[in-house]
């Protein structure tokens, strides 16, 4: 008597397993971008998704301070005064490519791979290009409209060597990091009273040369217990975990090789997602192939910034300039 526990009608088909095939895709993207954003992981990041709308109202109230309470006197009403912060959801960037049967037939399953990790990591290097590009909006810089889009040569960072002395983009006076710049920064910080847990430090591959011949980063209480790091972390000094990045800014004018290291808080930008990354395929039998496409819409927004917001909030992110 035949065992029909193994019919082939029970076999796993093309057709069965066919909406599966767009899930792999997807799930091998989503596991790249995550994977290879640096600074989106670090600043303040909303949730739009599903929502209508391009422009998100982001309230920026000004801060009260506390009043003597004299006996049998009413309470000192402290007076409203907030400003907002305006988000345009702007920003759609595409990855796609057209694979043509012949190329999907006959080759590994590994040139999927490839695409999907390629796409993931181009979706996550252009978010983290219009974040880090909002460093130009620091140290009260003259911003457009759009800060991403406002020309290099509006940085206003202090030099490397000092954390002091403005840059000069057009004669490059920048200068490589040192201990003193970096403490100096941090006070920057903490006069403004930013707060000390949520801070951040983004700097190119050049400073992190610099930065492993300095002893007190590469003292074990400045470093850590020595654990893998993910996400670009290579260490934490004086409290503030350090992430480098190949993405950093550049200089302007005849500077254009100079490198910008951003020190901040997380509510110094926010990344507003509406449209998450996602793959789509469609066949184009016109030309024998399939094409794919992942995606993903937002958009960014210098936060505190004195030239984004004015006095309402304090800056609490700062530049400097090092040499590349």
């Amino acid at each position: 008597m035949a065992n029909t526990a193994f019919s082939p009608t029970n076999s796993v088909t093309v057709s069965s397993a066919g909406t599966f095939v767009p899930e792999i895709w997807s799930d091998e993207i989503v596991a790249s971008y995550k994977k290879n954003l640096v600074l989106a992981n670090l600043v303040m990041k909303m949730n739009f998704r599903g929502k209508k709308g391009d422009v998100i109202h982001i309230p920026a109230p000004t801060r009260g301070s506390a009043s003597l309470k004299v006996a049998t006197d009413a309470v000192t009403l402290i007076a409203a005064s907030n400003t907002e912060v305006q988000v345009t959801i702007d920003k759609h960037y595409e990855y796609s490519r057209l694979i043509e049967d012949i190329a999907e037939i006959q080759a590994l399953n590994s040139m999927r791979q490839f695409y999907t990790a390629d796409a993931g990591y181009a979706l996550a290097r252009q978010v983290d290009t219009n974040l880090v590009q909002l460093g130009r909006a620091f140290n009260g810089a003259t911003v457009g409209t759009d800060d991403y889009a406002t020309s290099n040569t509006t940085t206003k960072a202090f030099i490397g060597s000092n954390g002091t002395t403005a840059y000069n983009s057009t004669s490059s006076n920048a200068a490589a990091l040192t201990d003193a710049a970096i403490r100096r920064t941090i006070q920057r910080l903490d006069d403004n009273d930013t707060p000390m847990d949520g801070r951040f430090f983004v700097i190119p591959p050049s400073s992190r040369n610099t930065l492993m011949g300095l002893a007190r980063y590469t003292e074990q209480a400045f470093v850590g217990d020595g654990n893998a790091i993910r996400n670009g972390e290579i260490g934490n000094l004086y409290g503030i975990p350090v992430f480098v990045s190949s993405n950093a800014d550049t200089g302007a004018g005849n500077s254009t090789t100079d490198r910008i290291c951003l020190m901040g808080h997380k509510d110094s930008m926010v990344l507003v997602e509406q449209v998450a990354v996602r793959s789509q395929t469609q066949y184009k039998q016109e030309y024998l192939g399939t094409l794919f496409t992942a995606d993903t819409l937002y958009g960014v927004k210098a936060m505190r910034t004195a030239a984004t917001v004015g006095a309402a909030l304090s800056s609490s992110a700062f530049a400097l300039a090092v040499p590349a």
